[in-house]
């Protein structure tokens, strides 16, 4: 009856210090040395997808207009008005068009190669940054847990050391340890993946939408040039 009494006391011991040590100071302090590096991917996390999104909605953002006046330009034969037009919106569809009209003259195939050998490097300039995002993501959580396997071999060791001898304060220690890397792994890793997902998202809008001007710049090239 004496054991039980002190263990539950051992346990309430320890349960009140837990709750002294709920600021994130002391939690960050008390998770370890992996916090470190879990708070750096962190930063990580949070300057790639700010650095893409705005990118990326840089690209994005083109006049709705662009490839109507393009098309009268093209059409009037006004080649040089075209490719200032094209130089005035630094989005990867105007590179591309630019690229499509410095080729005029040329086969049609050849006009189509250029467009997407541009199309490539832009879609390769968008997507900078997302495979070490995407490696976060999956890698944030497997150091976490890499910090819970650590917090209970360090549990388990103290308690050999004590001769077997089960001490709750010893053993909630390395749990509390454990959850602590395993939390900040998850909270890095999830948004890194979200994050990830959605910034594909966004790629594959806009490669649609420079597959779409492609072909509609192609349609151009095959229409008569009216002779004023």
């Amino acid at each position: 009856m004496s054991r039980l009494l002190q263990a539950v006391a051992l346990t309430e011991q320890a349960t009140q210090a837990a709750e002294k040590t709920m600021g994130f100071g002391e939690l960050f302090m008390a998770g370890g040395w992996l916090m470190w590096p879990l708070l750096l991917l962190g930063g990580v996390v949070i300057f790639i997808f700010v650095e893409r999104f705005i990118a990326i909605r840089n690209a994005s953002n083109i006049d709705p207009n662009f490839m109507n006046r393009l098309r009268d330009m093209i059409c009037d034969g006004k080649i040089e008005a075209a490719l200032r037009l094209c130089k005035k919106n630094p989005t990867p569809i105007a590179r591309m068009m630019e690229k499509g009209i410095n080729r005029i003259g040329r086969p049609m195939n050849d006009i189509q190669t250029s467009i997407e050998n541009i199309a490539n490097l832009e879609v390769s300039k968008l997507e900078s940054g997302l495979p070490l995002l995407a490696t976060i993501a999956s890698g944030a959580p497997m150091l976490g847990f890499l910090g819970t396997v650590l917090g209970m071999v360090k549990a388990f060791m103290q308690m050999s050391q004590a001769g077997g001898v089960v001490d709750m304060s010893a053993l909630s220690g390395g749990m509390y340890v454990a959850m602590i890397t395993t939390v900040a792994g998850l909270i890095v890793g999830i948004p890194a993946h979200f994050g990830y997902n959605y910034l594909v998202a966004r790629i594959e809008k806009l490669i649609f939408r420079m597959e779409a001007n492609s072909i509609a710049f192609m349609d151009i090239l095959n229409q008569p040039v009216e002779k004023k």
